[in-house]
């Protein structure tokens, strides 16, 4: 693995797991084991190189998401195996995460990946829901939109409930919960 890739995947576990702002340089590059010259060398600052650990994580995302929602299976299934798909829930999600750091929040060009990831997942989601309408396998009258933002949501939120109770048993049952109203509201 070269030195960059290196250095990326490094401040992508660190992000996860501190975020940006308990996140020092010095840590990125003692894990990654690299010199400061290094590091340097493929970005001016950690900032840069934060801004790229989370396009990468970005892209990570994505590529899940549009995997699970362009797979076989009706839309209503499609929606479902997004919702349930496997998590480790007391780690959180890499991109939502970041939205608690106020560094994260005050620099656009962290917060732009993340805010591009989430909005790309509602939109992907919100497509699925529009095809169930036209196949008739949700209710006409469904809203794609607030239906992919409850989806959305509830996975974020699943995350801050099993994270506070240190049990990711409340993830579950508030991914069982919008599964159970996804499932109410489909057909007719």
């Amino acid at each position: 693995m070269d030195t960059r890739t290196r250095l990326v995947n490094v401040a992508q576990d660190l992000l996860w797991e501190r975020g940006y702002a308990a996140t020092s340089s010095k840590e990125i590059l003692n894990r990654a084991n690299v010199g400061q010259g290094s590091m340097y060398h493929h970005f001016s600052g950690k900032r840069d190189l934060a801004a790229a650990a989370l396009e990468q994580s970005a892209a990570a995302m994505r590529a899940e998401a549009e995997a699970l929602l362009a797979a076989d299976g009706t839309s209503v299934e499609r929606v479902i195996s997004y919702l349930e798909r496997q998590r480790d829930s007391l780690r959180g999600c890499r991109m939502g995460r970041m939205t608690y750091d106020a560094d994260v929040l005050a620099t656009p060009e962290l917060l732009r990946p993340v805010a591009e990831t989430l909005g790309w997942i509602v939109g992907a989601l919100a497509d699925v829901v529009r095809q169930g309408i036209e196949a008739r396998e949700f209710r006409h009258e469904t809203d794609p939109e607030q239906l992919a933002s409850m989806v959305v949501a509830t996975v974020q939120g699943g995350y801050v409930l099993a994270r506070a109770q240190q049990n990711p048993a409340a993830f579950d049952a508030a991914v069982a919960g919008a599964a159970s109203l996804i499932r109410q509201q489909a057909g007719g």
